[in-house]
């Protein structure tokens, strides 16, 4: 953001913090849809820090409103293409985006399909499709990214649909407020054009994924250091484990004073989204940018480093590259397998790396000369979303166990078999996941799950006699992780003895809870504060590097906001230019007010 633009939103802040309730709303007037009723609910939370902060109080005035003033809302904005559009009816705002996606030309066929989905989605729901047709860039989604949108979110749940529907209304309401004050995301946008020239890199030509070691891999991390020396970064390498490390010297040069490390991943899992890890590797890398551009160097260093693996997609062998950095990388794992046969270490040296446990040995940061590590992620999940806050405070990171298991019966005709001497596996297995549905819910931030189920060779009218299944049991703290996965074993030791059946379990993993260093987390609400924005905590129910760091380094994480309900691990994985703005200028405000 330019200093005319910044000076641009301080006035209207200023304005609309000075303004009485009529002229608040007056100036806030074609920001929500024929719907004043916001602007003058909201003007009872000013003064306003920020920009972010009215946005997150208008979303707040909708989220308390009634049901039906929501679907008042909803009700008041034109459908996609309609007749209006053609009509030239629609207010100054709406034609002005619907125009930037095209959508006052299509052509016939177009037309004559947004009429039908028009039609099919109120029948539906009882309220015209949103859509922020300007999109999470900004510059405005294709015709054809709006109608297969369309077609997805008509499938929907009616009060999750409900929901979305006011999600989109916020993000159009923020592209308002950006245009009225002059306002362009600079960093967010160069942060999301990254991610989209990454994406090009793939396994797979259809979707975005990215395993260890492959040629896209590689291209990938070629491409990153090629950005952080546009950067400024004084020194940018590939290490020992494919790890690409950019690191901007202090005042103290570059063999004295501590430096702070950060970063993420950049390998994906398969059908990926674009955003998790690699979003966690562009925050730093456009601070950095800024502090090059400005000859200017912090008290401490910062090292940058996009984990070449996290995913573990390719090979049996969880967090590899940032167990290379704390000296935890298992030297038996350079003789694992992926699919095609491949050992590790082969694979390592057709990247060009040395595929040696001894130049991976060497990699290991000696943690007294780093102040900690930062993480930024995409939540990866619904709750920021769900809340219309754009980022979060990570206060824990789950630890979790996972097992395989199956659990043995006696396969036996469906009709002559009587129910009461049966020996059903797969029923004892539906029992035991409705036992562990309902002991995670009992408590606080402790989450199972069985996510893969399986009846071998199983028949319509065969009672089945085997049952696979998974297990996948967290919670934020090992002592809640130990008390559910003893009393999910009791219980299926228990429905086993009971239902006359038996079971094997196998542990396929075991990862301690990392909660937040209480500093370091304190550091990342004062940035949020900072910028205006409300705090809010959570714990992270997904595996981050973090995580591994935490055995070395005091270490917190920043969440940010991920569209389309929070869905990561997904081609649908998106976050906004605006949210990505704030992770930025969230990890400057940390970086800066750092004193060591």
């Amino acid at each position: 953001m330019n200093d005319h633009e910044n000076g641009v939103r301080v006035h209207f802040l200023d304005q609309l913090n000075a303004a009485s309730v009529a002229d608040f709303v007056a100036l806030l007037d074609g920001t929500y849809e024929h719907s004043p009723w916001i602007a003058e609910r909201a003007a009872a939370a000013r003064p306003f820090a920020s920009l972010a902060a009215l946005k997150v109080a208008l979303a707040r005035v909708v989220r308390e409103a009634t049901v039906d003033e929501q679907l008042g809302l909803i009700r008041a904005h034109p459908e996609l293409a309609g007749k209006a559009a053609v009509a030239g009816e629609l207010t100054a705002e709406s034609t002005n985006e619907q125009s930037k996606a095209g959508l006052t030309a299509c052509t016939p066929e177009e037309f004559a399909k947004l009429q039908e989905l028009n039609a099919a989605y109120n029948a539906r729901f009882g309220f015209p499709f949103i859509l922020a047709v300007r999109g999470p860039r900004g510059l405005g989604l294709t015709r054809q990214e709006i109608i297969a949108t369309f077609e997805r979110r008509l499938r929907a749940h009616p009060d999750l649909e409900r929901a979305e529907c006011l999600r989109q209304i916020h993000r159009i309401a923020e592209i308002r407020l950006n245009d009225k004050c002059g306002v362009q995301p600079a960093r967010g946008q160069q942060l999301w054009d990254w991610a989209a020239e990454l994406a090009r890199h793939s396994d797979d030509a259809e979707f975005l994924t990215c395993t260890y070691a492959t040629p896209a891999h590689t291209a990938v991390a070629e491409q990153l250091m090629a950005w952080m020396r546009d950067c400024g970064f004084d020194d940018v390498h590939r290490d020992a484990v494919g790890n690409v490390v950019g690191v901007y010297h202090g005042t103290a040069g570059a063999t004295a004073g501590q430096r702070l490390l950060t970063g993420s991943h950049f390998d994906t899992v398969r059908r990926a989204g674009r955003f998790d890890g690699r979003l966690g590797i562009f925050v730093p890398m456009l601070v950095v940018r800024d502090l090059h551009r400005a000859g200017r160097r912090l008290p401490f260093g910062l090292e940058v480093v996009g984990f070449s693996e996290e995913e573990c997609q390719r090979f049996p062998a969880d967090f590899l590259a940032s167990s290379a950095v704390i000296g935890a990388f298992d030297a038996d794992w350079l003789a694992r397998t992926d699919a095609a046969g491949i050992t590790l270490a082969d694979a390592m040296r057709a990247a060009g790396l040395p595929g040696s446990d001894e130049a991976i040995q060497a990699l290991r940061r000696d943690p007294a000369r780093y102040l900690g590590f930062v993480e930024v992620h995409i939540e990866q999940g619904p709750v920021l979303d769900s809340l219309d806050l754009p980022l979060g405070i990570v206060t824990s990171i789950n630890g979790s166990r996972r097992y395989t298991g199956e659990v043995i019966g006696l396969a036996s005709h469906a009709g002559t078999t009587p129910m009461g001497q049966r020996r059903d596996a797969a029923a004892g297995v539906a029992e035991l996941i409705l036992f562990c549905e309902q002991r995670a819910a009992a408590v606080p931030d402790v989450v199972g799950t069985v996510g893969m189920l399986e009846v071998p060779s199983g028949s319509i009218n065969v009672i089945p006699g085997h049952c696979r299944f998974s297990l996948d049991l967290r919670a934020t703290t090992d002592e809640a992780r130990d008390a559910l996965d003893a009393d999910v074993r009791a219980k299926l030791d228990e429905i086993c003895q009971r239902r006359g059946l038996s079971f094997t379990l196998q542990p396929t993993l075991a990862a301690n809870a990392a909660p937040s260093h209480p500093a370091w987390q304190a550091r990342w609400e004062a940035a949020v504060t900072a910028l205006g924005l409300p705090l809010h905590r959570l714990p992270s129910g997904a595996g981050h590097d973090a995580m591994k760091l935490h055995e070395l380094l005091p270490q917190a994480m920043l969440f940010v906001r991920g569209g389309n309900g929070g869905i990561s691990h997904n081609p649908l994985e998106s976050v906004t230019v605006d949210d990505a703005e704030l992770a930025v200028a969230a990890f400057e405000h940390l970086i800066e007010n750092l004193h060591v």
